[in-house]
């Protein structure tokens, strides 16, 4: 059967029921956690991780990759009408798009980024589809020295990660990797870290790391400041005009350069959205047509992050689904819903599991329709959150950490888990330590370890065979390239001004 005829499947499939609730669900939803300010994609899609704990599969995958993509378009909202990025992929939208909106057009601002959360919205998902059969194909001749080597290089996505500080970052990731050793070895049965207490036996639920170090840690930073945050008010009409298609025509080339970069963006690992968005403003204030105009309030400035933030979702996905590596923090969650719900996301997916994974892509061209439909028809009342006082959503968000802990495994303990976590979370936050990191150690960890363990049995502990294969030396090669750049750039940033200093 060939693509065209298992997406047609696919997209009969998305009409079922389960599934087309689920992708209703997750639409709203991620508008939703776009456009409140504070409640960031990634805690959204941990918050809503446990509450598919009891749904299938398909319907599970659905409703967070739908909140995923939405995800990216709803902060646009609040970037444009009230000067506040929702999330931080839609910060360089103020620079144009508030700007236009003070100007008296902020209809046309929201046009503008409708066209582009669209036209982007197709895009990734039509590239998707077609970069994943045959990637799937190259991985199916991998074997345990190679996934490990492309485990190591995910993991270099915490130079992406982590902020402004590596040392920071590593030692987050280094965290992650501790607490996904925590309990019994899958290969020799040995207990590890587990001190006598029954409770660590089982191992660490990456759920509960997640859910309290985003979702409670996040609330606890707030609280410590004092909710500072206020109510807003409605401070321009909530309409949109979309462009006419000459005027989209014109810009075909930030168009180009901004889809290239964002799919660009989202196939490297920890090169999300935020990145892409950043990216593409700057590439297009080198090298755009009206570059000396970019800040003032006109269209190029709109759609090309707006491009870049949504096409990264396509690229994120590939790699996730053909090599189980999430190459994001939003990916990372759903990779756990995969795993909650015992599918391992790797080239053997499409053989296995081909309808769940076609359905999939089909749900991923509805959402993009049901996500403009509802960003031009549905906004004006989902804004109407932006009313709610921060300590009121912020009481929510508390009571779907733990609902959602104990909906998950229907275990007391995991709440106990999850309070730790929210404590860790927040002092994370308080000494600027990155979380993503750890989230990405948690998840990618036992794979890492069950890889290097099986390579090591295998070819009677060689550890030089990870740089003899083709694939994986090559592979291995490009992760310490990926680690070694910046390290020797942070080191002549942060130490080569101290020595010349010090010599004066």
């Amino acid at each position: 059967m060939d693509i065209f005829s298992q997406l047609a499947a696919g997209f009969a499939n998305v009409f079922v029921p389960a599934n087309l609730l689920a992708l209703a669900i997750g639409t709203v939803a991620g508008m939703l956690v776009a456009v409140l300010p504070g409640l960031t994609l990634v805690m959204g899609v941990v918050l809503a991780l446990p509450f598919t704990y009891t749904l299938g599969v398909t319907p599970a995958v659905i409703l967070l990759t739908a909140m995923y993509i939405t995800g990216t378009y709803g902060g646009a909202f609040t970037a444009i009408l009230f000067k506040v990025p929702g999330e931080p992929l839609d910060v360089p939208l103020l620079w144009d798009g508030w700007r236009m909106a003070q100007n008296g057009r902020p209809a046309e601002a929201l046009g503008w980024t409708l066209f582009a959360a669209f036209f982007a919205g197709i895009l990734t998902v039509s590239a998707m589809v077609l970069m994943a059969v045959p990637f799937a194909k190259f991985a199916l001749k991998f074997d345990a020295p190679d996934y490990f080597a492309i485990i190591v290089f995910g993991l270099t996505s915490v130079v992406a990660l982590g902020g402004a500080s590596l040392t920071n970052a590593f030692i987050s990731m280094f965290i992650g990797l501790f607490i996904a050793t925590i309990g019994v070895d899958e290969t020799f049965g040995a207990e590890r870290f587990v001190f006598g207490v029954p409770l660590l036996a089982d191992g660490v639920e990456y759920l509960t790391v997640m859910v309290g170090a985003y979702g409670l840690g996040e609330v606890l930073v707030r609280f410590e400041q004092g909710f500072k945050t206020a109510p807003m008010s409605m401070g321009a009409k909530v309409q949109t005009k979309l462009p006419k298609l000459v005027d989209a025509m014109r810009m075909r080339a930030t168009i180009a350069r901004s889809s290239l970069i964002g799919l660009l963006c989202g196939i490297v690992p920890g090169a999300g959205a935020t990145i892409a968005s950043f990216v593409s403003y700057g590439v297009e204030r080198q090298y755009g047509e009206h570059k000396g105009k970019l800040g003032s309030g006109i269209p190029e400035g709109i759609v090309a992050p707006q491009i870049a933030s949504t096409a990264s979702v396509g690229g994120h996905m590939v790699p996730l689904l053909v090599l189980g590596i999430p190459g994001s923090g939003a990916t990372a969650v759903i990779l756990g819903a995969f795993l909650l719900h015992g599918v391992q996301p790797g080239p053997q997916i499409f053989q296995t599991q081909p309808l769940m994974v076609y359905t999939l892509f089909a749900s991923m061209f509805v959402a993009v329709f049901a996500m403009c439909l509802l960003g031009y028809f549905a906004i004006k009342p989902l804004v109407r959150v932006l009313y709610f006082p921060e300590a009121i959503t912020s009481a929510y968000v508390v009571m779907l950490c733990f609902i959602g802990a104990f909906a998950a495994r229907n275990n007391l303990t995991d709440l106990w888990m999850v309070g730790l976590f929210g404590v860790i979370g927040y002092l994370f936050e308080r000494f600027k330590f990155p979380i993503a990191p750890m989230i990405l150690g948690c998840i990618l960890g036992p794979t890492a370890e069950r890889t290097f363990q099986t390579t090591m049995i295998s070819f009677q502990n060689d550890w030089t065979i990870f740089f003899q294969r083709p694939v994986s030396g090559t592979v291995m090669l490009l992760a310490a390239i990926a680690l070694g750049v910046p390290v020797i750039k942070a080191w002549r940033e942060t130490y080569i001004p101290a020595i010349r200093r010090g010599r004066k």
